[in-house]
């Protein structure tokens, strides 16, 4: 299934009275400006909105994912969606709330607006009455001088205001401070907004929930310079088991590149997901309908073990970032690692990126499994290994091992890699090096 094909097979639900509805019962909106304004206007005729990517990054990231797929969302309900990578507001980037960003050259910006580009254009169509379309704001910002931008746009923002933003009063009271670089940047997004109001009509932005100041800081301006009224929605951030954000400035991310986390490392992500958060990330990242939904629910409830809900999770959201193939690949390693399939039949680079989430261990070859089990910590020492052989409990690539001197070398797939499993459960890999 191609991309156009995945897009096509994507629907908006039917048993929604509006788009509005829909997107609140799937728990889209942590916080947004007039609800009653904004379930009028996306329930009225089609509207174009936007929500911008920096690229503070080669890739964009889980977090960025929940954007994606509601601008998918939007569009599907036929509005208009503007995806802006931010060539000059990437050269910067918005206030983390602990310290100031790295800042990267403008050789290294410039290609990562390339990369997130290309990376957004899978998600949306590019094609019919309400085409997205990809907008650089290195293009107005590109040609405003200093003087212009403090006369006609830092004149509407005062201090005081500035100062009550959420990410700004964060690190005025840490130790970093912040500089009036990112302490600015709340213009230049709110520039942003109004540029794409005065390109586009442009009446909505998304974002993230912890970028509400930011969001707000466009509509404001949009109303102080234009005298009309815009949107805005904040989406709930994705946090981990402990309220962590997912992210890269968290040194967490999950990334949307198959080269910084593997499609099999992101297949396992989901399929890890708790039964606690299940539902709810089903219901922002896939586009299954609510009956789906409410009989994964029901099974989550009734028959946990199944897993049937985070397996389907972990297939939605990999097909939608990284193709079926990849989805189907990912599933086959991780059965197959597990004893219900032929390793060796595996996709090589597959099976690799399935062994790096495991403990590992360097092999010249030579070394007898029995000593394996120990480098990888599956037992404690040689004693316990050959007890583990004796007893049928161990295994490499999916086949009983019965000789406690047989060595790795003659069990390697494609010459280089091989799964030791001792029981059922327990896994380690192992790379034979030159």
């Amino acid at each position: 299934m191609s991309t156009p094909e995945i897009l096509a097979a994507q629907h908006n639900d039917s048993s929604f009275e509006s788009i509005w509805d829909e997107i609140v019962w799937r728990g889209l909106i942590h916080v947004s400006t007039d609800e009653s304004e904004l379930k009028q206007l996306l329930a009225g005729d089609p509207i174009t909105y936007y929500c911008g990517f920096d690229p503070t990054a080669a890739s964009l990231h889980l977090g960025n994912l929940v954007q994606l797929v509601l601008l998918r969302r939007l569009q599907l309900a036929g509005h208009r969606p503007l995806a802006l990578v931010g060539g000059s507001t990437g050269l910067i980037g918005d206030p983390r709330p602990t310290a100031e960003r790295t800042l990267n050259t403008k050789e290294t910006v410039g290609e990562w607006v390339g990369y997130l580009q290309a990376q957004v254009s899978k998600f949306l169509s590019f094609e019919g009455d309400n085409a997205a379309s990809l907008v650089n704001n290195l293009d107005w910002f590109g040609q405003l001088s200093a003087i212009d931008f403090l006369r006609d746009i830092g004149k509407h923002y005062r201090v005081g205001t500035m100062l009550k933003k959420d990410a700004v009063a964060a690190r005025l009271n840490s130790d970093a401070g912040i500089s009036y670089t990112e302490f600015s940047y709340q213009i230049l997004q709110g520039l942003d907004f109004l540029e794409l109001y005065r390109q586009h009509g442009c009446v909505l932005q998304t974002g993230g929930s912890d970028q509400w100041g930011n969001l707000t800081s466009g509509t404001d301006l949009i109303r102080r310079v234009e005298g009309v009224s815009a949107h805005a929605i904040g989406t709930p951030l994705i946090t981990n088991s402990d309220g962590t954000k997912f992210g890269k400035s968290e040194g967490n991310a999950v990334w949307l590149d198959a080269s910084l986390t593997s499609p099999y490392a992101f297949y396992q992500f989901w399929l890890n997901t708790d039964d606690a958060d299940v539902i709810s990330r089903i219901k922002i990242f896939t586009f299954l309908s609510r009956a789906e939904i409410e009989r994964l629910e029901q099974s989550v409830v009734e028959v946990p073990f199944r897993r049937e809900a985070q397996r389907t999770l972990a297939v939605e959201v990999t097909t939608l970032v990284h193709g079926p193939d990849a989805a189907n690949a990912a599933v086959l390693a991780s059965q197959a690692l597990f004893g219900n399939g032929d390793l060796s039949l595996l996709d090589t680079g597959t099976l690799e990126a399935a062994l790096r989430e495991l403990p590992t261990v360097d092999a010249s070859g030579a070394e007898t499994i029995a000593q394996l089990l120990v480098d990888t910590a599956l037992t404690t020492s040689l004693s316990e290994s050959r007890r583990a052989i004796a007893q049928g409990g161990v295994y490499v690539n999916n086949l009983k091992i019965d000789d406690d001197q047989a060595v790795i070398a003659d069990h390697l797939i494609a010459g280089r890699l091989a799964v030791l499993r001792r029981g059922k459960k327990t896994l380690a890999g192992v790379f034979a090096v030159e």
